[in-house]
This record gives structure tokens, sequence and C-alpha cells, in this order.
């Protein structure tokens, strides 16, 4: 495809992405579906073009304001992640020369907001909770995050996996926390690799890794995955209980169920039992009240904590998108809570940055339910081989951040259910 096609493609992408009617993924996947000519090149430059816009969008916005022409056409020219020879290709020479000159500009006397590329609402909780640390949380955000893998343990050591992958061409190191962790180097493709093929590798952030990790859960227990989407934990669940036991996979979305069943087939695994719900009262999860060993609630959230990989999400969340979520958590916590047994464990998890879906909803909780008793995260990490659990955790949770662990960012409170 010429230079100057291509371009028209970007912009064309843009607009779509910055209309904010579905996650920017989607988008993109979708287009890509439609215009099937692309090569692996030409996605890449296009995919990472839009990502960049998403991340610097407010500061990208200011300097297109000096420039001519349709404001996609503007954005893409300055934060084309393609080859600078195809970008002199498909730009004039008045437009070269815009965006070198646009590209000098100070920002230092303008509004900070061109500096966080954050919505004011989520910029002001964020510096109150994060104080000092906030302008590095936002230099890690401005960048994309790696690829982190989880070794299938009940097929595979890690060196032995990490062996594999170096045969095949991708190159990795264990992770620093997660004992089934490894951390690729640049963005290789893994679903061609024999080795993910056989299952011995998943996709999966070393923070979402330690979530599981902090269930404890064992062989030949009952344990739940209240809010399974995909199945990235199920599966590391699975490989904790050493394919034993019964692990109940319950979504209310049977579409994110049903991208479950290739990751099962791969894995090995056969103590996994998938479970459309129709919400968190379903007649299915009274039948298991008071009977699970173990119950992880990775609730429905913000995304705030994925930032690195999902941008445009500072973009179409609200604060009254918060507030609504923050009901829905405390219902869902609430009623996976009924599954626990006596003596059993209940975690609650979110990917999200913010106080309100956090800290706020575990210790409400703690308030209402006397009968359980909050566990010290990084004791409970450190009894699963996690490497200087204590600096993962504060206050007895843990808290993940992307410019301190190189993770997303993660929330977990642990409780046990006291004895009757």
């Amino acid at each position: 495809m010429t230079p100057k096609a291509l371009f028209t493609l970007c912009d064309e992408l843009l607009h779509e992405v910055l209309r904010f009617t579905s996650p920017t993924d989607a988008v993109v996947s979708a287009f890509f579906r439609r215009n099937r000519m692309l090569g692996m090149r030409e996605r890449h430059a296009l995919a990472e073009t839009v990502y960049a816009v998403l991340r610097e969008r407010l500061r990208l916005q200011y300097l297109a304001k000096s420039g001519t022409g349709a404001l996609e056409r503007r954005l893409s020219i300055l934060a084309w992640q393609g080859t600078e020879a195809y970008l002199r290709a498909a730009t004039t020479e008045a437009e070269q020369k815009w965006a070198a000159t646009a590209k000098l500009l100070s920002l230092k006397s303008q509004s900070e907001s061109l500096r966080h590329n954050l919505p004011d609402w989520l910029a002001e909780a964020l510096k109150k909770e994060m104080g000092n640390d906030f302008w590095p949380l936002i230099e890690s955000l401005s960048k994309s995050a790696g690829l982190d893998l989880r070794v299938n343990t009940l097929l595979v050591k890690r060196e032995a996996a990490q062996a594999t992958l170096a045969e095949e061409g991708i190159l990795t190191e264990p992770t620093p926390y997660s004992p089934t962790g490894l951390r690729a180097r640049g963005k290789p493709t893994l679903n061609l690799t024999e080795c993910f093929k056989r299952g011995e590798v998943e996709v999966q952030d070393e923070g979402s890794q330690l979530l599981a990790l902090l269930t404890e859960a064992k062989r030949g227990e009952m344990v739940v995955d209240f809010c399974a989407g995909a199945g990235g934990k199920t599966l590391a669940l699975g490989a904790m209980m050493r394919n034993t036991g019964r692990l109940y996979a319950f979504d209310v979305s049977a579409h994110r169920l049903a991208a479950l069943k290739p990751r099962l087939a791969r894995s090995g695994l056969s103590n996994v039992y998938p479970a459309g719900i129709s919400h968190e009262r379903d007649e299915r999860i009274k039948r298991l009240s008071g009977k699970i060993d173990r119950v992880l609630v990775d609730a429905p959230c913000s995304g705030l904590g994925t930032l690195r990989r999902n941008p445009d999400l500072k973009w179409r969340q609200t604060p009254e998108g918060v507030a609504e979520l923050t009901v829905k958590q405390r219902a869902i916590l609430d009623s996976a809570a009924r599954l626990v047994k006596a003596g059993g464990q209940l975690v609650y998890a979110t990917c999200s940055l913010l106080d309100a879906e956090n800290e706020s909803i575990a210790q409400a909780f703690s308030e209402a339910h006397p009968e359980f008793e909050l566990l010290n995260a990084a004791e409970v990490l450190a009894r699963q081989k996690v490497e200087d659990a204590e600096s993962l955790c504060r206050n007895n949770y843990l808290r993940l951040w992307p410019h301190r662990h190189g993770t997303d960012g993660f929330f977990a409170a642990v409780w046990r259910r006291r004895a009757a």
C-alpha cells in the first residue's frame, strides 16, 4: 500500500476511535477485518499511532491547532509511529515543516493538563491518592505496557518454558514477583509459537497472576472465580489446584465465557466448570452458599489501572460511571461472600487506581461483615513464594502501581471467614 493511502486509512481509523463509542481495541480489530489487505507492519503502524494519540490527546490537540486541514490528519502526522520514510512520502513539504515546528513548542507556560493528559476529574483524584508520586505515575502511563506471560506449571516448569521460547526466538526473563511469570522482550507474536499452542504459557500481566495467588487455592478444594471473564485467573487457579477439586467460572457474559473455551482446551485442565449467571443473586450461587473454600471476586471496575494498554478508558470513563460501578462492586462482593464457608478465603480485586473502587469498598465490607477477618496480603503472598511481598502492599492490601512495580495498577483485599 502506498504511504498516502495508508495515511488516509489512519485518518479514517482515528475518526472512528475518537468518537469513543466503543473500546479502542474493538474498533481497531473491526477496522482491520474490513481492510484485510493491510500487512503486519502497516497494521502495527496504524494501531500504535492511534494509541499514541490517545495517550497524549490533549497535548497533541493543542499542537494541532497551529496546522490546517482535517484534525485527524494533523494528529496522525504528529503521532506517527511508522517509519520516517513513510511519513515523508505521505506528507507535503509544508506539512513536514509545520510538524517539525509544532513539536518544538514549549508547553511549560500552558495548562498542566497538557502534561498529564488526563481529564480534570481523574487528575484531581490521582493527585489526592498519589501525592509526590503523581508525576512518576503519569510518566509510566504514557508508555505502552510490556508483554507478561504466566507459565502453566501444570504442564511445565518456568525454566523449561523460558528455554523453549528462546528456541523459538522469543527472549524472556523471570518476572520479579510472580513465581510463575515471564516478561518478554519487545512484543513478539506469541500465538504462533508451539509453546503457546501446547498451553505451556498464557498472556497475563504479572499483577493479575498475583491476584490468583492471594486465594491460596489448593488441591481438592472447591473454588469460585466469581467474575471470570475470559478466564485468565481461572486458568491460574486451576493450575494452583493441580487440576483437582472443582473450579467454577461464573460470569454474566456468555460471550466472555466463550473466550475461555479454547484457552481451557490448551491448558490441560479438566476441573473447570464455566457457568453463565444472570446476576449476582443467581440460583446457582444460592445452591453453593457456605460450601466454597476460596472465592476470587475480580470485580467489574473502571479499568483505570490498565491505561498503558487501554488509554481510551481515561476519556470514556466519567465520575458518574465510577459511582455506578461502586454500587455494583458492593453488591457483587456481598453476594460472593455468601459462598465462602467457615475458614474459607475471599479475595476482592480490581484493576483500578481509585480509592473509591478499592480501599473504600474493602473497608465498608469489613465494617458490615465482622464474620470476615481481614488478612495481611503481604503475608499471604509470602506464603506463595512471592519475592519482596511487603513492597507490594499497603495497609494490609495489595496495591500495585505501574511506575513502582512494572505491572498494571491493581488492588486486592483478602479475608478469611471466621469459624462459626
